[in-house]
């Protein structure tokens, strides 16, 4: 602990040293990076589209993140484009569209919710299903009545994380390992009667994740590459990427003297193996780009059938209780506090997610748009903040189709 502490005193000494760096490259740089404008492939206002490219190099002049990748597809039209950096420490490398990047929580749309709506489809799960019929030692604290459905959609009354520490004879002391991390969950009690009130966990999908191996006897790594990422040819995708990949990762920030690159930023995973259903997904703007048409396609792409229409069209509904105002799909995010980069304009019905690592989705169907951001903004030092960003690159997004009328569509209540 002390080493750790002594680390990030010396990141707060030196942060404003490496901005005052980081303006002077960008400002130097920048003539290099824009010098091949990407053009549009469908049916986008290139005012929009510059607006949008501006925004992103504003972000990186202010430190807000180094850099980033985005994409907006549109109808089988694509815009993509990458900014600034992937790396500024310990050696700067420019940010390009297949850059890895830790995909943080949106690792529970990309790989957990669909694994379980893929195991429902078998016969093998039920979403109203009690938790405690898969998952032993689960009937205390309050949970007994927790169903699949209410850890999808962030409704278990469960708090959002497990401690980091655990005490013993009365000192707090770090844990490790995963057997440990589900023991800590299985442990928990709940803060709310299940079903009455919206608290985003990653308990709940700490859970999910284990539930995934316990009923498909496969490590969670593997069921998600053989059934998810290697069908719809997300090659780039996955747990734990490979040594090989090291110089195509983006890295997040330094932590007891290490940059993280290729390891999850997400702390349970770090202490755990770097696998679990809430985080530790690394993967490009192109392959979340090809899931996210899968998803609009009802759960096909190109020939290769991975869902049912009926449980695609389940999980980007409204599926949390009619009690509880916040909308969740399973998994997907719909209308709550965590909807940001829907931006002012996509109308409520469309769907999506963030990670704290920086990237996030949105997936409007009623005009068949896609739009992402691949970004790591906690390098070097945690200090970056991309939620206004967020904000008015899905705004732009909307603003730049040429034809449609969102107008036209209202917003979806229950």
């Amino acid at each position: 602990m002390i080493r750790f502490s002594q680390n990030r005193s010396r990141q707060s000494r030196t942060s404003f040293v490496y901005r005052q760096r980081l303006s002077f490259l960008v400002l130097c740089l920048l003539p290099l990076l824009i010098s091949c404008e990407p053009e549009p492939t469908g049916p986008l206002k290139t005012s929009k589209l510059q607006k949008i490219d501006q925004a992103i190099e504003k972000a990186v002049r202010q430190g807000k993140t180094p850099g980033g990748v985005f994409w907006l597809e549109h109808q089988g039209g694509v815009y993509t484009k990458a900014y600034g950096y992937a790396a500024l420490q310990p050696q700067i490398a420019f940010a390009s569209i297949d850059t890895l990047y830790d995909s943080a929580s949106l690792t529970k749309v990309m790989a957990t919710a669909p694994a379980i709506l893929i195991l429902m489809e078998r016969g093998e799960i039920e979403l109203d299903a009690q938790v405690k019929q898969y998952l032993e030692d689960f009937d205390n604290g309050g949970k007994e009545s927790i169903t699949i459905r209410h850890l999808l959609t962030h409704t278990s009354g469960l708090r959002p994380g497990i401690d980091h520490t655990v005490e013993v004879n009365g000192i707090h002391e770090e844990w490790n390992g995963y057997e440990t991390a589900i023991a800590l969950a299985k442990e928990e009690k709940v803060q709310h009667p299940p079903g009455t009130q919206f608290i985003y966990s990653d308990i709940n999908y700490i859970i999910l994740g284990e539930i995934i191996e316990q009923i498909s006897g496969m490590p969670l790594e593997e069921f998600t590459r053989k059934e998810i990422f290697k069908p719809l040819g997300m090659s780039d995708t996955g747990y734990l990427p490979s040594p090989k990949l090291r110089e195509r990762i983006a890295p997040t920030k330094w932590v007891d003297g290490e940059m993280l690159r290729g390891i999850a930023n997400n702390p349970i995973c770090r202490k755990t193996g770097g696998v679990h259903g809430h985080a530790g997904i690394f993967t490009t703007a192109p392959d979340l780009a090809k899931f996210a048409r899968m998803i609009l396609n009802k759960g096909n792409l190109e020939g290769v059938r991975l869902l049912q229409p009926e449980n695609v069209q389940l999980m980007t509904s409204i599926q949390s209780p009619e009690s509880v105002p916040s909308l969740r799909g399973l998994g997907w995010d719909i209308d709550s506090s965590y909807s940001g980069q829907r931006g002012e304009v996509f109308p409520i019905g469309g769907f999506g997610h963030t990670g704290f690592a920086g990237p996030s989705i949105w997936i409007d169907p009623f005009s068949q748009t896609i739009v992402i951001f691949m970004t790591n903004r906690i390098h070097p030092d945690g200090t970056g903040d991309v939620r206004e960003l967020r904000r008015q690159i899905g705004t732009l997004s909307a603003e730049a189709l040429v034809d449609f009328d969102f107008e036209s569509i209202p917003n979806i209540t229950r």
